[in-house]
């Protein structure tokens, strides 16, 4: 017979349906997903006139026709330099095609398609992580209750293992990083000073983190509990508030509609209706 597993494998929980949402989520995934026309931003702009230079100057650096590349092409080559500078630490050959404007773009670009597929593009993203961003919080306000019966913490420490596709929605939901203009393909000069670059916010390990205080000298009940998030590993100000500590109690007010009314089985239902996935979107 195989060893019995240890203690710390029977504490480990697969719970896709809560880490892994848009995979469950039949509105996101019909809509955007496996929907051609959803990137029709990221696409327009690998045809517009900041793409057609970058082509140029890599066409001219490869000796070769600039039909003979397309925006997927440089893009394969600008990752490969990116990956390996990140991995390995190293400056790949690839490397020497780019200039700092052409790094620019192609950041632009797949921001834009962060932006669209996982970002403020389309409210059923960021809505469809609505269930993990509850469970957060009923973790939050369960160590809430044991502290003030004066019981142990059940689970002082709650870690939730996802991608950056579980993140970024759920950072999106919460109202960060969204900038007053939306992203799109004709306005890249105006959106150098972006508040959403997916790069720095989902980087590699990429992590986020809730941290509840008790505050044993608090004047008010209402100060009892604070809470502090960071992302990764960097404190985070909150959205309401500009502040990096926000009471327990007014973030839940704040949040209110987001963790009483947003229910993901009526968020995620495809609409009952004869209209095109294009025309929902």
């Amino acid at each position: 017979p195989s060893c019995p597993p240890s203690s710390s494998e029977e504490d480990i929980e697969v719970n896709d349906p809560l880490l892994r949402f848009f995979e469950h989520c039949e509105k996101f995934v019909a809509l955007v997903e496996e929907n051609a026309t959803a990137m029709h931003q990221v696409e327009a702009f690998k045809e517009g006139p900041e793409m057609r230079r970058v082509l140029e100057r890599v066409a001219g650096a490869l000796c070769l026709p600039a039909d003979e590349l397309n925006a997927d092409l440089v893009q394969v080559a600008f990752l490969t330099c990116s990956y390996e500078l990140a991995i390995k630490n190293v400056t790949s050959p690839w490397c020497s095609l780019f200039s700092e404007e052409d790094a620019k773009v192609l950041e632009y670009l797949n921001d834009l398609k962060q932006y669209w597929k996982r970002g403020y593009g389309y409210d059923i993203n960021s809505r469809s992580s609505c269930s993990l961003f509850q469970d957060i919080f009923r973790q939050l306000d369960k160590a809430m209750e044991e502290s003030k019966s004066s019981k142990p913490i059940s689970s002082p420490v709650i870690v939730q293992i996802g991608h950056a596709e579980t993140l970024q929605p759920l950072l999106a939901l919460m109202g960060f990083f969204k900038d007053e203009e939306p992203l799109r393909a004709n306005n890249y000069a105006r959106q150098a000073q972006r508040k959403f670059r997916s790069g720095r916010i989902v980087p590699y390990a990429a992590n986020l983190v809730f941290v509840l205080y008790h505050c044993d000298h608090a004047k008010t009940s209402r100060e009892e509990y604070q809470l502090q998030m960071l992302l990764n590993e960097q404190l985070l100000p909150f959205h309401h508030s500009n502040q990096t500590l926000a009471l327990y109690a007014d973030l839940k007010d704040y949040y209110r509609d987001i963790l009483q009314n947003c229910r993901f089985e009526e968020e995620c239902e495809l609409p009952r209706s004869n209209n095109t996935a294009a025309d929902e979107l």
